[in-house]
């Protein structure tokens, strides 16, 4: 596993790349939640209430940072996150 902190600059950010088989898990956290690739499912997060939005296609944090929002939660949409934002604008809301 890959811990990274901060992701962005000036934030209480950190990234996680674990390597599984097939592709790697990569997540990012905020203070208020975070975003994950497609390995991990919103609909879990929308149980949880929990914050969190995905990416897809990713194997990396950067990749993460720069790639499109597909899937919000509904607790992230309520604070500002919105799919086409890229996981450095949404990680920002998050954090």
């Amino acid at each position: 596993m890959r811990v990274i902190k901060p992701i962005i600059e000036n934030t209480d950010t950190a990234g996680f790349e674990i390597d599984l088989p097939g592709a790697p898990l990569v997540v990012a956290r905020g203070k208020k939640g975070f975003v994950m690739c497609g390995y991990l499912d919103v609909r879990t997060a929308d149980k949880l209430g929990t914050a969190a939005a995905v990416v897809r296609g990713i194997k990396t944090i950067q990749d993460l940072l720069n790639a499109s929002i597909t899937d919000v939660s509904t607790t992230a949409q309520t604070l500002g996150v919105r799919t086409g934002m890229t996981g450095r604008e949404a990680l920002l809301v998050l954090s």
